[in-house]
């Protein structure tokens, strides 16, 4: 018997062709902000605390760089998931991000341009054929202005695949069992990161007091949960009734989700008359993620995490430690699996150099690193940081 093939023979006819625009209803407000950091587990006050926002550079709470990605209503994986492939399944593979400067806040507005990039099909160990799509999505203010450009890659494989490699197999299935005590270090351990940003406050981190080699504080979260992964979807405006210009474009079957979780996901429609249905918690291709089952139907031993929420973690971890006075520019976010409920997610980081550009910018690269509790890798990202000079 011959091997399945992987028809991605649509994806040609969207490939450098701007896509429907996505349009919150709504301007940004400081509840937006603060649901968004609680769920991505960054207790940066500058982004939920007014007192202290009001005395810090900008006087009053601002968006943090992960956020851009809150005001799209598919977390930037739209332009990477268009077109049909017959029977498929996709995950999240990675992000690309550069920030341009302007800094969100309440009353702001986002609008974001899609424009679908190129896709490569190869075979993995996983899934068998599967196709690496990439999109491009362009973040503007209310004036026009870039925030930022997201390059996002969906992986895309054939459902039955996904399901085979799940089959006649508990391997994975329960969740790791934590002691009373391991959880209470476990506390311990994630105050080290959130000392660190307290202990830097409003003050800058200097560029000349950077070492090439160093490493940064080791941030710690979970363990992860049904739970907690909800708390993340739900601060996800688009998740939300009614907050969000539906596309009209937008066809689960048409992409190639066929069967019981192909759903109604973003139905505008049906959106008015059974909002449960369209809102990827419940029904869906979405909902593998809270759903055991489900997550196991499409290639995962139990319920995982966001990989947008992956792309926030590693953004706010160098942003975090840049400080108030600093700034991500780059990085190149590649997810290796999802975070599992049960696990841990830890993050490290070295300072790998430091230059200064064209632009007479002082950079920071670092490699960045996260994984669960046993080492196992999650994701990793080259990213560049701009800091401050410290004055003559």
């Amino acid at each position: 018997m011959s091997a399945p093939e992987l028809d991605c023979s649509d994806l040609d006819n969207y490939i450098g062709k701007p896509m429907q625009p996505a349009r919150m209803v709504d301007p940004i407000a400081n509840s937006d902000i603060r649901r968004w950091v609680q769920a991505m587990h960054y207790p940066n006050l500058l982004h939920y605390d007014h007192n202290y926002a009001s005395q810090s550079r900008h006087g009053q709470l601002v968006a943090p760089q992960s956020f851009p990605v809150v005001m799209d209503c598919a977390h930037g994986s739209a332009p990477s998931c268009i077109g049909m492939i017959p029977n498929s399944h996709m995950l999240f593979g990675g992000d690309e991000w550069w920030f341009y400067g302007p800094t969100l806040k309440a009353g702001e507005r986002v609008f974001n341009e899609r424009i679908p990039f190129d896709y490569n099909v190869k075979n993995t160990s996983s899934f068998g054929p599967t196709c690496f799509q990439r999109g491009d999505n362009f973040y503007y203010n209310q004036d026009g202005e870039l925030v930022a450009k997201q390059r996002s890659t969906s992986i895309r494989y054939l459902q039955a695949a996904g399901e085979a490699s799940q089959s006649g197999s508990t391997e994975g299935q329960d969740d790791p069992v934590w002691t009373d005590e391991e959880l209470e270090s476990l506390e311990d351990r994630k105050f080290t990161w959130i000392q660190m940003l307290h202990d830097l406050g409003h003050s800058p981190r200097y560029w000349d007091t950077v070492t090439v080699g160093e490493d940064l504080p080791e941030r710690v979260f979970g363990p992860h949960s049904i739970v907690s992964f909800t708390t993340e979807w739900r601060s996800y405006l688009f998740t939300s009734w009614g907050t969000t210009h539906r596309r009209t474009d937008l066809d689960i079957e048409a992409l190639g989700f066929v069967g019981p979780m192909a759903g109604k996901e973003q139905d505008p429609t049906l959106e008015r008359i059974n909002p449960e249905q369209t809102d990827g918690a419940y029904i869906g291709p979405s909902r593998g993620h809270l759903f055991p089952r489900w997550a196991r139907y499409i290639g995962m031993p139990r319920g995982y995490g966001y990989g947008a929420s992956m792309g926030a973690w590693l953004t706010d971890y160098a942003s975090g430690w840049a400080g108030e006075w600093g700034m991500v520019r780059h990085s190149a976010c590649n997810y290796r699996s999802p975070a599992l409920t049960g696990d841990i997610t830890i993050q490290t980081a070295k300072i790998t150099d430091k230059f200064v550009d064209e632009d007479g910018r002082h950079m920071v690269k670092m490699d960045v690193r996260m994984t669960n509790q046993l080492g196992s890798v999650l994701a990793t990202a080259k990213t560049t940081v701009e800091l401050p000079v410290r004055p003559a």
